[in-house]
Order: C-alpha cells, then sequence, then structure tokens
C-alpha cells in the first residue's frame, strides 16, 4: 500500500501529464467497448430488422433473394405469386395471419409497396416493436398513401401533399402514373429498417393504376380515370410476397414443407431469422474490422503511456537517487513504477466507461430513432469484461517495460545521491 501511494503521489505531482494519459486511455477503452457494443446490438438489430413474423414466402428463388426484396426492398422478385395461391396460404388451418406485399413502382427512387391494412398491425421490428403512425392515420381511401419517415422528411412531405407513383424503379415521365395521384393521409414514426425509405399504399391502388397498362406501358387508345377505376374489381392478380404468422412456432416446418411442395406453382418459405443471419455473414466483415481498429486504438493509447514514463525517467533519476538513499531498494523502484502504469491503466479504464455510459445516455434515444439500434444501458457483458481485463494486462505489460528500465537505472546510481 505504500508503494501505491507513493506512486499516486508521484503522479500527482506530474499530474498534467499523467491526465493526458487518463484520457488518451480513457478515450481508448470508451472506442473498444463501445465498438464492441455497437457490433453486438448491430447484429441484434440487424436479426430484428422484421421481428414477429415466422415465414417469408415468394416466388421460387434463394433466401437472401427473397429476404432482399421482400424486407429491404432491394432488387426485384424473380416471379410473382398468384392471388389464388396467396388465399390458398392464408387459409391453411396452422396460419394465423399473413400480410401480402406487392412491389414494383416506386417513387422519386423510393419503393412502393403495396398492401392491406394487416400490415400495421402485424408488422414488428426490433425485438418485437410495432409500427406507429406519427402523424395522420393509415390508408382508408382508394388514393391514400403513407409515408416512411425518411421519405416524407427528404421530400418535405406533409399530411394532405400529392405524389405521383412511377412505374418501376426508376422515376422517368413516361413511366408516371400521373392520371391517378395519391394524397398523403399518414408518415409512420422513424424506425430504423427499410420500412423509413418506403411509400405504403393498398394492394386495391396498385390494381388500380395499373388497370390501363399491360407488360410495364400503358395500352394504346386506352385511359381509365382514377373515378372510373373506382368502380371496377380491384382485386390483385398477383401480389410479390407474403409475410406469414403462425399460431404455434411448432408448426413452423410443416407449413414451410407445405408452401415448398405447394403444386399449383414454384415457392419459397423462408425462416426470415436464418436468412437476416446469412445476410449478415455476407455484409458483416466491417464489424470485425471496427473492432480490430478499436484496438489499435487501445495499443496506442497504452503506448502513449510508456512513451510518457520512458521520457519522465531520466528526469526522475534524482528522485529515484533520494528513494535508495532512504534505503529503497530497486525493487521499490521497480514496483513504484509499475504501481504508476497500474494507476493510470485503471483510472483510465474507469474513466472510459464512465464516459461510455455518458455517451449512451445522451445518444441512445438518437441511435435508436435514426439506425434502428438500441444499444442498453445494462453492465458489462462476460466478453467485455475479458477485454477490459485484456487493457489491464496490456497496461501492466507495457508498465513493465519503464520499470525495468528504471530497476536498471537505480542499480547504475548505487547509492550515490545526486542532488
Amino acid at each position: 500500500m505504500a508503494i501505491l501511494s507513493l506512486a499516486w503521489k508521484s503522479l500527482l505531482n506530474r499530474r498534467f501529464t499523467a491526465l493526458l494519459t487518463v484520457i488518451s486511455i480513457a478515450l481508448s477503452v470508451t472506442l473498444l467497448v463501445g465498438a464492441e457494443r455497437l457490433r453486438t446490438e448491430a447484429r441484434a438489430s440487424f436479426a430484428n430488422t422484421l421481428s414477429g413474423t415466422d415465414l417469408i414466402v415468394g416466388a421460387r428463388s434463394g433466401p437472401v433473394q427473397l429476404l432482399l426484396y421482400a424486407v429491404f426492398r432491394i432488387g426485384d422478385a424473380t416471379n410473382n405469386i398468384s392471388w389464388e395461391s396467396y388465399q390458398d396460404i392464408a387459409a391453411h388451418p396452422r396460419v394465423d395471419w399473413t400480410v401480402p406485399i406487392s412491389l414494383g413502382d416506386s417513387h422519386r427512387g423510393f419503393r412502393v409497396l403495396g398492401t392491406t391494412a394487416a400490415y400495421f398491425e402485424h408488422y414488428r421490428y426490433a425485438r418485437d416493436r410495432r409500427l406507429i403512425i406519427d402523424q395522420g392515420q393509415p390508408f382508408a381511401d382508394l388514393y391514400d398513401a403513407v409515408l416512411g419517415a425518411e421519405v416524407a422528411e427528404k421530400l418535405g412531405y406533409k399530411i394532405g401533399d400529392a405524389i405521383i407513383v412511377a412505374h418501376g424503379a426508376s422515376d422517368v415521365s413516361f413511366a408516371r402514373h400521373d392520371d391517378k395521384p395519391f394524397r398523403v393521409v399518414g408518415i409512420l414514426a422513424r424506425t430504423g429498417t427499410p420500412v423509413d425509405r418506403t411509400v405504403h399504399v393498398s394492394l386495391e391502388a396498385v390494381e388500380a393504376i395499373h388497370v390501363d397498362w399491360r407488360s410495364g406501358a400503358p395500352i394504346p387508345g386506352l385511359s381509365i380515370s382514377a373515378e372510373q377505376a373506382r368502380a371496377m374489381d380491384l382485386t390483385p392478380k398477383a401480389i410479390t410476397a407474403v409475410l406469414v404468422g403462425l399460431k404455434s412456432k411448432i408448426a413452423t416446418f410443416h407449413v414451410q414443407r407445405f408452401i415448398n411442395d405447394y403444386p399449383e406453382e414454384p415457392l419459397s418459405a423462408i425462416l426470415p431469422g436464418v436468412a437476416l443471419s446469412q445476410l449478415w455473414d455476407l455484409i458483416g466483415i466491417a464489424e470485425n474490422a471496427l473492432l480490430i481498429v478499436s484496438a489499435f486504438v487501445v495499443v496506442v493509447g497504452l503506448f502513449g503511456m510508456l512513451t510518457a514514463l520512458l521520457t519522465s525517467l531520466n528526469e526522475r533519476r534524482r528522485e529515484m537517487a533520494i528513494l535508495r538513499s532512504v534505503g529503497a531498494r530497486p525493487g521499490h523502484v521497480f514496483a513504484l513504477i509499475m504501481g504508476e502504469a497500474g494507476v493510470l491503466t485503471l483510472l483510465g479504464v474507469l474513466s472510459g466507461m464512465t464516459l461510455l455510459y455518458l455517451s449512451l445516455i445522451v445518444g441512445q434515444p438518437i441511435i435508436e430513432s435514426r439506425f434502428g439500434i438500441f444499444i442498453p444501458l445494462g453492465g458489462p457483458t462476460a466478453y467485455e469484461w475479458t477485454l477490459l481485463g485484456a487493457v489491464v494486462a496490456a497496461g501492466v505489460l507495457v508498465g513493465s517495460i519503464p520499470s525495468y528500465r528504471a530497476y536498471r537505472l537505480s542499480l547504475a546510481d548505487g547509492l550515490s545521491v545526486r542532488i
């Protein structure tokens, strides 16, 4: 304890240099543990981009491709699902609810999704969170539209504004359904998921804007107005995908096999969690890169401590000589420098964790609303404790270098006191 007390007083005597070293280690620890927590929660949030859905059904294709267009609105389906096939799936005795999805149109770079009111009731994300209408209400009229938060923010839309949907993913003048404008009736709260970048309309609306189109182009000589379309039978002929919720999780593989072996047309049913994990394995290499960069930052911080301790040794030879003159042995000098390194490392770790939690308290609501990543304020996980232990061990190891140097200097000085 006497050595630690002496080490503490020695650090106080060099408080400015010690403070800079502690800040360097603290920032490194904050980045390291923060990156690990962000990495873990980003993976969990990614896996929960769609939660509460047991199966995603689409035309026969690979799991990742089906996931990309049905959930992330990236790419296009290889084929559609007939409305009759959708009704057969919805009528299965083990199916609790279904949400049909129709894709293929866009608005100024954002995908348009046709669906039903069940979408707002059953769609879940981020550990079973519901969609919230921040402004307005869900669509009720044929030409109503509900916007994702990012669509409304980037395009400056508000309730009551008119929007024009374009056919396909590109917004060009000859592909616009400008004879059937939509009216914004609702804006969803931000979720940090692809929902934010989606324009939601009813399935009947998707049929209505295509009643006078064939094969991706208007039918020459045929023009059906928006009001005329209201009087027509707008039952969908085909949809892009279906989100399926089951009455029991036990029935998942039974229903999946039923769909995959469906005799009327080739279909695929995938488990969202499994497909999301596969997709993360393809794109998640950045998480490891982030952790490696953070680890190198910690190494740089510890080398800063090493530099500070080493450069101060020659200036402290007088101090070491005085200690030797009052009976201190070279081992005491070694222990003193090791104590300083240990105190600096512990203070840096404690300060870093404090800074991390303060940052989370301030930044958690922003990160969750903007990116859909919920970072809990709980204590360190077992892996984070391991990281912190490794930092302390590395600090002690780094501290042994100047400690050994001080030991050698004290031996060289012998009992001579240089005053």
